[in-house]
């Protein structure tokens, strides 16, 4: 007579998502890959973009340009331009969490708030910089 196979014993579930508790360490380090992603997608997208305008003549650039002037191109520069300082400082974070400082949750904290609030007033500062100087 065979005998039955031994199930395993079950394994362990990792906890979902929704067991955690969102902090803003979680935040930033989802928000880091996201604007690294959204970085290299959007500057291969724009400058083959560009690329291609040039290539194609003056006619085809002119058009290219009206749509990077636009308020869609400034919203999409102004978002872009959020990522990178973001994306910047939740690098310099991470190269001092690499050093082997600010892992205590205190210190973790503030740096991951340290990196948002540059992110978005470096965003600020730089387009109140280019609006102005537009006169717009």
């Amino acid at each position: 007579m065979a005998s039955r196979p031994i199930a395993p014993p079950p394994r362990p579930l990792s906890p979902h998502l929704t067991i955690w508790k969102w902090r803003v360490h979680m935040a930033v380090s989802i928000l880091n890959r996201v604007t690294g992603h959204a970085l290299a997608f959007g500057a291969v997208l724009i400058f083959a973009w560009w690329l291609a305008a040039l290539a194609s003549g003056p006619e085809y650039f002119r058009f290219f340009q009206s749509i990077v002037v636009s308020p869609f191109g400034a919203l999409v520069g102004i978002g872009l331009t959020w990522a990178m300082f973001m994306h910047m400082g939740m690098g310099i974070r991470h190269f001092i969490m690499d050093a082997g400082e600010g892992f205590d949750l205190v210190t973790s904290r503030r740096t991951a708030w340290a990196a948002i609030i540059f992110g978005v007033i470096a965003t600020a500062l730089l387009w109140g910089i280019i609006l102005l100087g537009k006169g717009l």
